[in-house]
Parts: C-alpha cells; sequence; structure tokens
C-alpha cells in the first residue's frame, strides 16, 4: 500500500525501514504534519499515517477522502486529534497502537517522581559548577507515601506495580476497576477523594471531552499542600494556567509533564534559537520545583519497535480486508 508518512522524525524512518522488510509497504516520508495547508501531499495516496500533533479534524479528513485516502493510520495510542465520527460518515478507517510499551511510559512517569522528590536536576547542575552544598536538595522517602493513579489501565498498572515496591500506599480512579491492581492492593475511590488524600495525583486516562482540563482550579483546591502532579498521558487534561496558580500559591510542590495542551508548535522540534512566544510555557520553565521533558515518555528502542510493527500489521490487515483489531470506532 503507499504510505503517506506525516511528522517524520530520522528515529521513525529507521524503524518503520526496518519493520517494513516484512511488509513491503511503499512508504513516503514527509517532515510536515499533516494541516490543510499540507494535503496535497497525501494525493493518491491510500493511507495517511500520523502522529499525535497532526491536525486530522473534519475539514481535513474532507480533503483526504476527495483525494483517495481511505486509512488514517495512528502510529500512537490516542486519538483526540482526530474527529472519529467524521471519518466514519466518510467512510474512512481509522487504527491506532493501543499498546507499544507500557513499561516506557510508567518507567518516566516515576522518572519525573524521582527526579523532582530528590532535585536531580538541581544536584546535577551544582556538582558541574562545583557546588556540593545539599541546601534546598532535600526530599521525602516514597515508602509510605499516597499516590493517585487516575486511570488503570495498562501504563496505570505498570506505574502502580512499579511504586508498589517502593511500598506507596496507592489509590486510584476509573470508570472500569483493572482486577491486577486490585490484587495488587490498590484501593478504588471517587476522583475528589483522590485529590484530597494524594500526596502524589499521576495522570493515565485518554483525552476526552469530560476529561479535558481535569486538573484546574477546582481540583487544585481539593488537593494536599504542596502535592506532586505528574502528566505522561494529554496535555490537554491540566489547565496550565491553573498549574502556575497552584505552583506560585505552593498548593502544587512539584510538576512533571512529559506532555502540554499547546506543544504542537513546541514540542519535536529544535527551538534553541526561536524566540518562545507562548508565555504560558515560558512561565512554567521559570519554576524550580517543575521539571518538563518533550513527549519523550514513549521513546525507547522496544516502544518505537512496537509502534512500527503494529502501524504496519494494521495497514496490512486494511490492505487485505481483514478484521481491524485496533480500529477506533466512535460507537
Amino acid at each position: 500500500m503507499k504510505i503517506a508518512f506525516f511528522s517524520n522524525k530520522p528515529y521513525d524512518r529507521k524503524f518503520f525501514d526496518l519493520a517494513n522488510k516484512d511488509f513491503g509497504h511503499e512508504i513516503t516520508y514527509f517532515e510536515s504534519k499533516l494541516r490543510r495547508e499540507t494535503l496535497k501531499l497525501a494525493e493518491g495516496y491510500e493511507c495517511a499515517c500520523v502522529f499525535v500533533n497532526d491536525q486530522v479534524d473534519a475539514s481535513v479528513l474532507i480533503a483526504l477522502a476527495a483525494q483517495g485516502t481511505r486509512l488514517v493510520a495512528l502510529r500512537c495510542a490516542g486519538f483526540n486529534n482526530v474527529d472519529i465520527h467524521s471519518a466514519k460518515e466518510l467512510g474512512i478507517s481509522v487504527v491506532r497502537v493501543p499498546a507499544y510499551s507500557p513499561y516506557a511510559v510508567a518507567e518516566h512517569t516515576v522518572g519525573l517522581m524521582l527526579a523532582l522528590n530528590r532535585k536531580v536536576y538541581w544536584a546535577n547542575s551544582r556538582v558541574k559548577e562545583g557546588n556540593f552544598s545539599l541546601d534546598g536538595l532535600l526530599g521525602f522517602d516514597m515508602r509510605g507515601r499516597t499516590v493517585g493513579l487516575v486511570g488503570t489501565g495498562k501504563i496505570g498498572e505498570c506505574v502502580a506495580r512499579i511504586l508498589n515496591g517502593f511500598g506507596c500506599n496507592i489509590i486510584a480512579h476509573d470508570k472500569f476497576k483493572n482486577p491486577a491492581c486490585e490484587a495488587l492492593g490498590v484501593k478504588y475511590v471517587e476522583r475528589d477523594e483522590l485529590f484530597a488524600q494524594s500526596d502524589i495525583i499521576t495522570l493515565h486516562c485518554p483525552l476526552f471531552k469530560e476529561t479535558r482540563h481535569l486538573i484546574g482550579m477546582d481540583a487544585i483546591a481539593k488537593m494536599k499542600k504542596g502535592v506532586m502532579i505528574i502528566n505522561t498521558s494529554r496535555g490537554a487534561l491540566i489547565d496550565a494556567r491553573a498549574a502556575i496558580e497552584g505552583l506560585k500559591s505552593e498548593k502544587i510542590g512539584y510538576l512533571g509533564i512529559d506532555v502540554y495542551e499547546e506543544e504542537e508548535e513546541l514540542f519535536f522540534e529544535d527551538k534553541t534559537f526561536e524566540i518562545r512566544t507562548d508565555d504560558v510555557f515560558a512561565r512554567l520553565t521559570t519554576f524550580p520545583n517543575v521539571v518538563i521533558t518533550g513527549h519523550q515518555a514513549y521513546f525507547t528502542e522496544e516502544a518505537v519497535s512496537a509502534i512500527a510493527k503494529t502501524t504496519l500489521e494494521n495497514i496490512s490487515a486494511y490492505e487485505k480486508g481483514e478484521e481491524l483489531a485496533n480500529a477506533v470506532d466512535p460507537d
């Protein structure tokens, strides 16, 4: 199948070319993100392969359909950037990669917790400058702390397993209880109770209309003073402006994010010599108790290999007319 591959990076091509030896698809790599302005690049391609910051709204889908595209292959788990209802109406199938390496994201999540708690980023800079003082580097034992998981799918479960090894008290909120988490002793509670009880809150739920700005002023007001918040899921789960107010008032004691609501024009690009025009993001970077990584939680050899393999399997299944195990259905 002819595939228009958007938002390409060198590492994408490396892993997809390697995986494609077993499939034989014709892949054309484009560095450009999929936008209304770049639609023409997909003309004549039956499949558009997209990532988290590509725009696949109704207008884009209408144009893709008119150009002959019949499949949108997401190389990620989330699909909030795709208008699924419009795709169905237009007869465009949408597939995703629901699980690539939950361990990668879970390990990065806990890495952010540890980096914030033990001020690893400060300590490293100090030592390099010859400052071996311990002032300001005081942390806390993870053992015995209450961690609230919002979402206990595969990633949330992996986080629970790691934190269980640390001796944390783990509570969770999810529409659907995970028996594996319950077997670890995870206690399911209502969301407000989780906010009130947790020393650390970590987000592992998808972005839907009802979860947008899940962490806002009202939620932050219900939390413990000095709470740590971690987000390795989707940026818009946190209202960044509310988080800034929480940091200023010291209600939020630590913030670790791998995603950001307006990351589309920032992440995955080298902006070293560019003026930052996003005032909210710039403000976040000024806080000493904030650690930001650029959507890299998933980024391990194992995860990227799995993403390539599953994406190409999805495309092959469509090409052969087989059942799409990883289809995204609005119903």
